[in-house]
Formats: structure tokens, C-alpha cells, sequence
């Protein structure tokens, strides 16, 4: 019988953009909970991941990159990023090995070393880095904020998250569990169809058009058969944003369509009928509402 308490609390993955966050979170959570892409800025607001390791109910929350804020909806990210971190027992701090300490590096551990929080250092991508080059960063990077651990790990393969894993759940304070064990996010289920049609995309469409762009699901309809009917409306900013998302005949907002769908099925383990609509709305990333309906709270 097993009689160690058991232990749960949340934990913050912070970082500038394209450190890896969302695939730390998604590796750590053994499900892709968080969308991913080459590009920066991709993770828009709080994404919970709820984990079991042993005794522990790990609650990993993936925050946007943190970065200068120009719009409204960028000020909004930022909001949720540092909230992320303020609410939570413990800050890994992601930092991209091969980038260093660049200049969002540094805003970042500045604003966390006064924040008195538990902080642990995390190198990521560190397969790609030469052994050498760690050590000076990791010194670099301990005088400016002060950190409990380091560990180095590469997100993409999975190298040292483990260890990582275990060393986290191991540190939370002792509690109940918040959520029940067969969870893994509260992302709700119309924000979750929104979050992966925004991913197709961030993956098929390029320069200015994916951050350009967001997506609100309009209705979410369980069918008679198990399945479930999707109707999804796509906001781009211009006119020109919408012909590329359209594409020639529509091929390409059917095919961002095609494997959204899929992706779907998978993560909600039933048939999707996913049908959706591009719509130009010009300054939709000023609007309140807009904010709202994709999971953010208004800076302002």
C-alpha cells in the first residue's frame, strides 16, 4: 500500500518565442495538447496539460512566447504569459541553447529574478548545441536569475525530459489532485478545433498571413452516430490574406480543412465533419470580443 501523500501543482513553461515550449509541453504530457509550428509566436494564450507522474498530478501550463507587444492581441499574449507564471509553484525557464541569451532572454530573466519565484533553468535543443558551449551559457544565464536546477533536454527527441519529468513531480508541494486522473487539459473542446485549424495554418501559409489570422468555432454539435459536426470560421485581416488561405478553386483552405480534420479525429477519438468559412474582418486583433472567443483576457 502506498502511503505517500500525494502531491499536484502547476507549473509554468516561460521562454521567448520558438524556445520550444509547446513541444516540451506536448512531450512532457505524452499528447499533443499544444499547436506547433517553425514559426515564432505561435502558442496565442494558457494551455493546461494534467499529467499523473507516480504520486503527483503535474499541471503543465505552456504560456506565449514573451516578447515586445505592438497590438492588442500581442499585449494580450504577453498578459497571459506572465499571469502563467505568477500563478504557478514552479517557472521552468526555456531557453533555446543554439540562440543564447539573446535580448528577449534577457527582459525575461530580469522580470523573473525580482518575481521571487521558484525558477529551474531549462536548455532545449541541446542536441544541436556543441557540449562546450552549455556550460558558459549556463553560468551566463545563473547570474542573471537566480535558479533552483538546471537541466538540458531537446524537446524535439525527448532526450533528458524524462529525468525532467520526474525531478518536477517530485519538487510539487504536497495536495490533493485538482482534476480528475483521466484528464489531460481543460482546454475546451471548441477552443481545442480552433487551436488546430490555426495550426494547418501556421504550417501551409506564410509571411504575414498566419499572424494574421485566427480562427473562433461557431458551433460544436454532437451527431446521433458518435460523431461530431464542426463549423469553424476563419478572420483574416485583408482581403489578399483571404485569397491565399481560399487558394486556386479552394484547394487550400480544403486541404488546411482535410488534415485539421484528421488531426481532430485523433485527439477527440471520434469521427469530425469539419466544415469551415474564411471571413476578412480588418482589425479583428483590436476587438475585445475577438480576444475573448480565442481564450484571452483584454490588457487594457
Amino acid at each position: 500500500m502506498n502511503l505517500e501523500p500525494s502531491r499536484c501543482g502547476f507549473v509554468a513553461i516561460v521562454g521567448a518565442p520558438n524556445a520550444g515550449k509547446s513541444t516540451l509541453l506536448n512531450r512532457m504530457a505524452g499528447a499533443k495538447l499544444s499547436i506547433v509550428s517553425p514559426k515564432a509566436q505561435t502558442t496565442r494564450f494558457r494551455v493546461l496539460g494534467i499529467l499523473l507522474r507516480g504520486v503527483s498530478q503535474v499541471l503543465l501550463v505552456d504560456t506565449p512566447g514573451i516578447f515586445a507587444p505592438k497590438r492588442k492581441l500581442d499585449r494580450a499574449m504577453v498578459n497571459a504569459a506572465w499571469t502563467g507564471s505568477e500563478d504557478a509553484d514552479l517557472t521552468l525557464l526555456l531557453v533555446d541553447a543554439r540562440a543564447g541569451v539573446t535580448e528577449q532572454v534577457g527582459v525575461i530573466a530580469d522580470r523573473l529574478r525580482g518575481s521571487g519565484r521558484r525558477i529551474w533553468l531549462v536548455l532545449n535543443k541541446v542536441d544541436l548545441v556543441p557540449r562546450l558551449r552549455l556550460l558558459p551559457l549556463t553560468a551566463e544565464l545563473a547570474e542573471r536569475v537566480p535558479t533552483e536546477e538546471t537541466y538540458m533536454v531537446s524537446a524535439a527527441n525527448g532526450d533528458g525530459v524524462s529525468e525532467l519529468l520526474d525531478a518536477v513531480a517530485a519538487a510539487l508541494p504536497a495536495g490533493p489532485h485538482l482534476y480528475p486522473d483521466d484528464e489531460i487539459t481543460d482546454l475546451p473542446d471548441r477552443l481545442l478545433a480552433a487551436e488546430i485549424v490555426r495550426e494547418q495554418i501556421f504550417l501551409q501559409t506564410h509571411e504575414e498571413v498566419p499572424y494574421g489570422t485566427t480562427v473562433e468555432t461557431e458551433s460544436f454539435t454532437e451527431r446521433p452516430d458518435g460523431s461530431v459536426r464542426i463549423d469553424a470560421t476563419i478572420y483574416v485581416a485583408r482581403a489578399g490574406q483571404k485569397a491565399i488561405l481560399i487558394g486556386e478553386g479552394g484547394a487550400r483552405v480544403r486541404d488546411i480543412g482535410a488534415k485539421a480534420r484528421s488531426h481532430l479525429g485523433q485527439l477527440l477519438e471520434r469521427q469530425v465533419h469539419l466544415f469551415l468559412n474564411v471571413k476578412e474582418r480588418s482589425g479583428w486583433d483590436e476587438e475585445r470580443a475577438r480576444l475573448r472567443a480565442i481564450g484571452l483576457d483584454d490588457p487594457d
